[in-house]
């Protein structure tokens, strides 16, 4: 594998770790600053809706810049809304917090491009592998992001201050790392030539199975991620525990990345999505059973395993939908949409875990999980209509 992706992996996993330190402190900072319980996560919304901002620029300034110059962008953004989230806490400033939050999410934003920028940074037989090592950095961001978080916590008077000081070194060391990183430049891999219109692009079937499995993937996980936190406190579960739950989880994101690019290769990208899509359901099914540290470490583990294989693979399909030239707006689109979803699932989390508990909740989100199954399916017979001799 070459040494560029391997360092887009440890960028990957410098991000992922600031990602699970800000998961296990921002609901509770929330719920602390929030002039009203319900409002306990529109912080994590609004990081959402900073990177959901992102989407759109991240991609179109890399296709005119490059990766690299994109990335160096989006980690300064994020220094800055680190600074900005860091005087508000000392201030005690909740409006301020959430423009530090949406700043560090633009940041964030560009970082979600590590994945596209190793299938560029790699031959093409190995785009799957990539795909999944720079994924697979999440790993050690899943040990790495809850040791930070606890240690952090109180390490200054301020509380959650010294969360924000480490998330500064971990965007720091970032920088350095892609200051080491060589990347093909936007002339290279954006290719020449007229682009079809997007609205061709977005009416593939396989753009519309991608995108779906990706958005009900990330969005689901991300509504219940979010709501975890929240839901352990109330059933008072210390914040030690909070941290192992979402470490675990993240394990079960990351680790399976390391072989899901052989096992999409061997089985197929609709195969891997129908798992993915049972086990997410499988995770709203294991939380109706018990609330205890255990019952939320497994329906947690569930959900990670489930949106691994289904985003993964859905970002394997949407590169085959668009040519060099298309690519930027075609990501852009995908991006967009994909993290839209999260951000309002983030922005629901805290209304819905308050008003409905963790159980229903939970149960609501297993039909929403079977939805890519219902497109897959659905396709697969408008191509048996087209053609009775298609067995898949």
């Amino acid at each position: 594998m070459p040494f560029n992706v391997m360092l887009l992996s440890l960028c990957q996993a410098l991000l992922v770790s600031g990602n699970i330190l800000l998961i296990a402190v921002s609901p509770l900072i929330g719920a602390r600053l929030a002039p009203d319980p319900a409002w306990s996560t529109a912080p994590v919304a609004t990081q959402w809706l900073g990177l959901m901002c992102a989407t759109i620029p991240a991609s179109l300034i890399m296709a005119r810049l490059g990766r690299k110059r994109g990335f160096l962008l989006g980690n300064l953004l994020g220094l800055a809304g680190v600074g900005v989230a860091a005087q508000a806490l000392v201030t005690e400033a909740f409006a301020l917090f959430m423009l530090g939050t949406w700043l560090i999410g633009i940041g964030i934003g560009f970082g979600q491009l590590y994945r596209f920028a190793a299938v560029e940074a790699a031959p093409m037989a190995l785009r799957d592998r990539a795909i999944g090592l720079v994924m697979g950095g999440g790993v050690l961001a899943a040990f790495f992001g809850p040791w930070l978080a606890r240690i952090s916590r109180e390490a200054a008077v301020t509380p959650f201050l010294g969360s924000f000081i480490g998330l500064g070194v971990l965007y720091l060391v970032a920088l350095l790392v892609l200051l080491a990183t060589r990347l093909p430049p936007a002339e290279k891999t954006h290719g020449d030539g007229q682009p079809r219109p997007l609205g061709e692009i977005l009416r593939q079937p396989v753009f519309m199975v991608a995108v779906l499995s990706a958005l009900i993937g990330y969005g689901v996980m991300n509504l219940a991620m979010t709501a975890t936190p929240l839901a352990m406190a109330g059933a008072g579960h210390h914040f030690d525990h909070v941290a192992t739950t979402i470490q675990w989880h993240v394990v079960a994101m990351f680790l399976p990345s390391f072989f899901t690019g052989h096992l999409t290769a061997r089985f197929g990208a609709a195969r891997m999505i129908t798992a993915g899509c049972v086990l997410l359901a499988a995770s709203g099914l294991a939380a109706q059973v018990e609330a205890g540290v255990a019952g939320f470490h497994f329906a947690l583990i569930l959900l990670g395993l489930g949106w691994n294989f289904t985003f993964l693979p859905a970002t394997g399909l949407l590169t085959e939908t668009y040519r060099p030239v298309e690519k930027a707006r075609t990501q852009a689109a995908n991006e967009f949409l994909v993290f839209s979803t999260v951000a309002v699932t983030a922005l629901l989390a805290g209304p819905l875990i308050n008003q409905l508990g963790w159980t229903l909740l939970n149960a609501l989100l297993v039909p929403l999980s079977l939805i890519p199954i219902v497109l897959l399916g659905w396709q697969r017979l408008a191509r048996r209509r087209q053609d009775p001799h298609i067995s898949g």
